[in-house]
């Protein structure tokens, strides 16, 4: 069941998604209620997004190193600014960079009125290929600077390398069919810089973080697996910054959000080039929607398949194969060729 409870925010960076709307910046309130994917209700909304509360994630606690304890994630470093869900003939890289990206132009109105000057947006866009290329990007944002010598502050500053190895995703499944809690269970955290591609975008005031699910070809035989499932499933996801070391502890979540028995057909079509941005009457990206190689743990096997099979695109079989075998049979066979293709390491 979902829960009913209100997400919590602590500090500046956070008080803005917990403020009466009228209260907040404009640029925020354009950028949670535009998109092709609305804000909706936490408990009963349908093809949109809400924001679960922090506490129903569990990540690392104060004695994690020692006791190997986890602990209710508690509130966000950073406030949820909305989610778009984006088709284009070509894939979709460095979407805060267009002239026609919704929220970067939200800001820069904003600040072109001497406002929200120092405001950051923190940005994971997950890049699910295919004949049509889709994304569905997600954005948090806070007001204030990221507090410098943090864990969060040292993630956006550093470098690739120390990226990969901290950029961490938790997913968490409210509501679906027993075929997707049987393949993946129902919750599970994963290091995405070691799973997949990713390449990160610094911006004067963001960062974006492009997930190449093509760059593994076992994440695309799992996600085309349960392709059509997607209006029956709700999930939770959060992102955060991996503590590996006692005074980075607790782990806390850069933000979450609960994606709401999404359509395939609400996706915003984008052009493939760079357009210009129109007069205002003109459609923003997001705004519209479309007419008519080291070895792993067999726990890091699953961790992945989870994000396989839970990131945006749950449905149908691969072709043929549910007519040959059974689903778990199917299920454990991509098993064998994601341990075969990936050298894993069986404990």
């Amino acid at each position: 069941m979902c829960p009913t409870t209100k997400q919590k925010h602590r500090g500046s960076a956070m008080d803005s998604a917990a403020k009466p709307s009228a209260s907040l910046p404009d640029w925020i309130t354009d950028s949670k209620n535009g998109g092709s994917l609305q804000h909706v209700d936490l408990d009963t909304g349908t093809n949109g997004w809400a924001s679960p509360p922090g506490n129903l994630f569990s990540l690392r606690s104060l004695n994690y190193l020692t006791k190997r304890q986890k602990a209710p994630a508690g509130d966000y470093l950073l406030s949820p600014l909305g989610m778009d869900w984006l088709k284009s003939p070509t894939k979709l890289d460095n979407v805060l960079a267009r002239p026609d990206n919704r929220v970067s132009h939200a800001l820069k109105k904003s600040q072109s009125q001497g406002k929200s000057m120092k405001s950051f947006v923190f940005a994971v866009n997950l890049q699910v290929p295919g004949k049509d290329h889709y994304s569905a990007v997600f954005y948090f944002g806070t007001e204030d600077p990221i507090p410098p010598g943090s864990l969060l502050y040292r993630f956006v500053n550093g470098d690739d390398a120390f990226r990969n190895q901290r950029f961490k995703i938790v997913n968490r499944i409210v509501k679906g069919p027993w075929i997707v809690k049987k393949a993946v269970g129902n919750y599970a955290a994963c290091l995405l810089g070691k799973a997949l591609t990713c390449n990160y975008h610094r911006g004067p005031n963001y960062l974006e973080i492009d997930v190449d699910i093509s760059s593994s070809a076992i994440a695309n035989a799992i996600l085309h697996l349960a392709l059509g499932y997607v209006t029956s499933v709700t999930i939770d996801m959060g992102f955060l910054v991996e503590a590996q070391t006692e005074n980075e502890l607790p782990e806390k979540l850069i933000g979450a959000v609960r994606v709401c028995q999404m359509e395939m057909s609400s996706a915003t079509v984008v052009d493939a080039l760079t357009p210009q941005i129109q007069p205002a009457a003109a459609r923003v990206m997001g705004c519209s929607k479309e007419v008519g190689e080291s070895k792993k743990t067999v726990k890091e096997m699953n961790e992945v398949m989870f994000v396989w099979m839970s990131l945006l695109r749950w449905g149908q079989l691969l072709c043929g194969v549910g007519n040959i075998v059974s689903l778990p049979a199917t299920l454990q066979l991509l098993r064998f060729w994601w341990v075969k293709d990936t050298s894993i390491k069986l404990e």
